[in-house]
Formats: C-alpha cells, structure tokens, sequence
C-alpha cells in the first residue's frame, strides 16, 4: 500500500474519530437537557457552597444529570463554584445551564409601610440570603448606629421606602452600608435646609412623618395633617394621635398583627412613650415606615392655624379640621356616632 493511500486513510479516519467525538459533545452539551414545565426557574446557590451542594440543587431541574456534569467538568464549573441566584429557561442545553451558574441575577427589593424593624429584616430575610440574625446585627450595632447617627430605637428612619437592586448572596453588612448610602443621598441639601427650618433632625422628620402616613392615606391631605400636628408642638400641646396609641398597645403587648380599628377610653392612657396622649412631643422613634409622600409632607407642610382635625363621615379618608376645642368636638360626636353606626367597637 502506498504512503499516499495510507494517508488518506489515516485522515479518513480522523476525520470519522472527530466527527464521533463532536456528535457525542454535541449530545452532552447542546440538547435540551431541562426537567421543568415552567418557562422560568430561578436556582439559588447558598454562599460557599460546593459543587454536591449544586447536583443537590440542580438536579430535580436536570432530565440527564450525567450530560450536565460532563459539562460541569470540562468547563471547571464543579472546581469553581459560584454563590448567587441563576436562570435557568426551559429547554436551556447543559452548556447554557453551567453558564447560566455563572452569571448571577440583581434582585430588586422593595419594601413599604413596615411597623418595626424586626417586620423589615423578616421582609429582606424573604427576598436576600441573609437570615434575620444577620440583618439584625448589621443594622443594630453600636458602631453602625453611631456611624449614622442613630439609635435603636431610631434605626427605622435609616430606610427608605424605594426600590433596591442588591445580589442575592450580598452580605448583611453590605446591604447596611448600601441603606445608609441612600439615606444620605435622600437627605439633600435642600431637605436637609427644610429639617432644620423646622428645628428637626431628618430621624425627628421621619418620626413625624410615620405617625402622618398613618394618621391619613390621602397624599394630597397629608400637608395639612403635618402642619396641625407642628402646630401643636409649637404650641407645646401633646400631639394626641391615635396612631400612637395603636402602636403602643402593639408594642406592649408584642402583637404587632393585632387589628385595632378603634382607640378610646381606657387605651388613650396606656403607659408608653410612644403614647402622644400622655407624652408631649414625638415618641423615641416611627411608629411605621413612612412613604416618601408623607416625609415631605412634613417637610413642605401646609401653614395655617388648625390644631384639631377629625375624621370626616362624609369624605371617607379626610379629615375635618378646626381651629377651637369646641368646633373640633361636633366633629368629633358626629364622627362617634358614624362608627358606633357601623358597629366598630373600641
């Protein structure tokens, strides 16, 4: 046989051996290799886990775990794993699952109207890898609060209601020093100017401004609400708002899911210093997270002279507003009889 035959036999032969070879890369690698009927699926690799840790994830999503580990392999996936949250498409092959593990998705968070700060790191323990413990450290210690100006009591203010885009797999700390961040860069130099017009701290601003939101869901009456509630500390009369009290029950009594629609009576005097009926001026810190509608509410408060208001019957979700007791207290019968009507006790 001659050299030129044996070469061309030999490169016949390649040829067949790398077309073999591509075929069963081919297979390993680009078919559809997924198990779900979903069109999307979200794969969430805790921190410093190792690549068990994954097939443990992964593999009730993969119909042919041994093709995906083929890939894993050769593309040094199960030597190099990555924590984070993944995408994962229906249909994907094994190759676009590996390097869909490599490309960790922004989790937006978002988070409003949370009461205490325990409901809020129960929320972001929800949505984020961190546990609760965790946040609740971050956002507590000394050194933080002391960092940013703050308290126990007034580590709620830190947060504004907004949308944020973190990693999943961010740490706790990080996800601190990302709030303080954007608490600073909310409280501009001309919020900053209107907090101290008022005589207050942005923490004192956004006490108000919880025990505002609360007191109406009318953005457009909150103005007004704010400037009776600064007239009353002008004026050094206790701020008297009921959701002050509520918060004070809830926190005595640590049910902070109890629903009271009513307050009265009895309530109005229970020990508390959240409890603007027997405490002059602001309570030690929110009674809930306010939106940023009634934080300047506070802030470009309506200026006029009423220092009372009350629910209105006749336009649910306003109030009724009065310069005198007197005027404020046929308000505040009409009001009484409407609620005793529709059979709310306290």
């Amino acid at each position: 046989m001659s050299t030129k035959k044996i070469i061309s036999i030999i490169a016949v032969a390649g040829i067949v051996v790398a077309s073999i070879i591509g075929v069963y890369v081919y297979i390993k690698a680009f078919t559809h290799n997924t198990q779900f009927s979903q069109e999307e699926v979200y794969v969430y690799i805790p921190t410093d886990a190792n690549y068990e840790q994954v097939k443990e994830i992964v593999s009730p999503l993969v119909k042919d775990f041994e093709k995906f580990d083929f890939v894993a392999t050769s593309r040094n996936y199960s030597t190099n794993v990555k924590s984070g949250k993944f995408l994962f498409k229906k249909d994907m092959t094994s190759f676009d699952m590996v390097r869909s593990l490599r490309l960790n998705v922004p989790v937006t968070v978002a988070f409003n109207n949370q009461e205490t700060l325990t409901k809020l790191m129960l929320r972001l323990a929800t949505q984020l890898e961190p546990d609760t413990l965790a946040l609740n450290q971050a956002f507590t210690n000394e050194t933080f609060l002391l960092e940013n100006g703050l308290t126990k009591e007034t580590a709620l203010t830190l947060f504004i209601p907004n949308s944020y885009e973190f990693y999943w797999n961010v740490s706790a700390k990080k996800i601190a020093d990302k709030m303080a961040k954007e608490h600073k860069k909310f409280w501009n130099a001309e919020r900053l100017a209107k907090a101290k017009a008022l005589n207050m701290t942005p923490a004192q601003v956004y006490t108000l401004a919880s025990i505002v939101h609360k007191e109406t869901i009318k953005a457009d009456e909150r103005p007004r609400v704010a400037g009776a509630y600064l007239n009353r500390i002008q004026q050094d009369m206790p701020l008297q708002a009921d959701p002050t009290v509520i918060y004070a029950i809830k926190e005595k009594s640590g049910d902070f899911d109890q629903v009271i629609k009513r307050v009265g009576g009895s309530n109005l005097f229970v020990k508390s210093p959240y409890n603007t009926y027997i405490n002059k001026g602001l309570p030690p810190g929110p009674i809930a997270m306010p939106d940023i509608s009634a934080i300047d509410a506070v802030l470009n408060a309506e200026k006029h002279n009423f220092i009372y208001f009350c629910a209105d019957p006749n336009r649910p979700g306003y109030h009724s507003f009065e310069t005198t007791y007197e005027a404020h207290m046929i308000n505040a019968k009409k009001y009484a009889a409407w609620v005793n009507k529709l059979g709310i006790k306290l």
